[in-house]
């Protein structure tokens, strides 16, 4: 074993909330480095497409926003956290705009946004339907371009709190640090895995870094309350786990049972969508895969072209690659396990309830409650991993 890397802050995770600590401790004036479990470029943040959440229209305020997420959640987000988070929206967006994400516009220059589920104004910008894909983009290259370290290959192992911070072990690597922050994810790959489930998750997501700390008295909350996407690809095979962006159902889209008729609000919270599709099926009202799997339609063919490829261009690649035309055939869907809500528990700093150990990302609890709405987790993500970056900078070099 090499001798110890010295650090003021390790970030463990390379997702949006990891790349955002990162970022912003740097910025800060911190040492620091980044200790990732595979490649740099392996995470779920990549994988969202939805979009992302801010009050930028002129109708919307933070007010609006942190209403929507506590209703969603039905009362059971942390409102210090709920405040922290839409009160740092729109700021969040014109930080990514100066790395370099371009988020849709209208021909008159404003935001192109869209309406999610349960949201009371339309906030949700995009970038296409691969925003977090853009958005990791834009801040990988910003990492990259720090003198910052990167230890790929590099699980946590271990991590020690020792007199000057935290001693942790990664892969090969030894590094001792002021100050570390979790942004290691959930847990729902390994969670649909034992429960012979689909999932839309990376791999990686096996949420070994919570019980860790856990195990070392972090205090955690909500960790049973996982969340299904409501629109898991159902088929053809090659598209089961997929999930199908909610911004379908934002631009037309709706539910249908066997029937062909309306059985939710298609634009309900997910917890409660999730739940009707599961109803209707068990009342006996949904459809069949050709592989026997349960499902429901999802009618695409109601989205008006002109949006669907502005802002669904990657749903449309890939179905159609696989052999279905969305605009004119009515997909076949159902619930796949997504998101833990979920975590440890945080102050509006990110820092967990152990000294000098912050959280944020899927891996930290609160800020959602126990049901998430679509497009706060990557904004989730960038306000908290830029509050965590500069609050464990800030405590690492004081």
């Amino acid at each position: 074993m090499a001798a110890p890397v010295n650090l003021d802050v390790l970030v463990i995770g390379s997702g949006a909330a990891g790349l955002a600590a990162a970022v912003s401790a740097h910025r800060a004036g911190a040492r620091t480095g980044v200790a990732t479990k595979a490649s740099i470029q392996a995470n779920n943040s990549s994988k969202a497409q939805g979009g992302i959440q801010a009050a930028v229209a002129p109708d919307d305020s933070p007010e609006l926003h942190a209403a929507d997420v506590v209703k969603s959640s039905h009362d059971t987000a942390d409102l210090r956290l709920v405040e922290a988070l839409t009160g740092d929206a729109p700021s969040a967006i014109a930080w990514l705009e100066e790395l370099g994400v371009e988020f849709n516009r209208e021909a008159d220059g404003s935001y192109r946004v869209a309406r999610c589920g349960g949201a009371s104004r339309q906030r949700l910008l995009q970038v296409g339907d691969r925003t977090g894909h853009a958005m990791t983009k834009a801040l990988r290259d910003a990492w990259s371009a720090t003198d910052g370290t990167t230890f790929e290959d590099a699980p946590l192992h271990e991590l020690v709190p020792i007199a000057s911070g935290w001693r942790a072990t990664c892969g090969e690597h030894v590094v001792e640090a002021g100050a570390v922050i979790l942004a290691a994810g959930g847990r729902c790959y390994a969670e649909a895995l034992e429960r012979g489930e689909l999932s839309t998750n990376h791999p990686n997501a096996t949420g070994e870094v919570t019980k860790m700390v856990i195990g070392l008295g972090a205090e955690a909350r909500d960790l049973d309350a996982l969340q299904y996407h409501p629109n898991g690809g159902a088929w053809p095979t090659t598209m089961q786990g997929y999930s199908i962006p909610e911004t379908t159902r934002a631009y037309g889209a709706v539910l249908l049972n066997a029937n062909g008729e309306e059985f939710t609000d298609s634009l309900g919270p997910r917890d409660q969508v999730s739940q009707a599709i599961f109803d209707e099926v068990e009342a006996g009202r949904g459809v069949q895969t050709p592989d026997g799997r349960p499902a429901v339609y999802l009618d695409t063919t109601r989205i008006p072209e002109s949006d669907a490829e502005r802002s669904l261009p990657y749903m449309l690649r890939r179905y159609r690659g696989a052999g279905i035309d969305p605009l004119t055939e009515k997909l076949l869907t159902y619930p796949v396990l997504h998101y833990q809500n979920g975590g440890l528990v945080i102050d509006p700093d990110a820092e967990t309830t152990l000294e000098g150990l912050y959280a944020c990302g899927e891996i930290a609890g609160g800020t959602h409650g126990r049901n998430r709405m679509m497009g706060n987790s990557l904004l989730e993500c960038v306000v908290f991993g830029r509050r965590s970056g500069r609050a464990a900078a800030g405590k690492a070099i004081a």
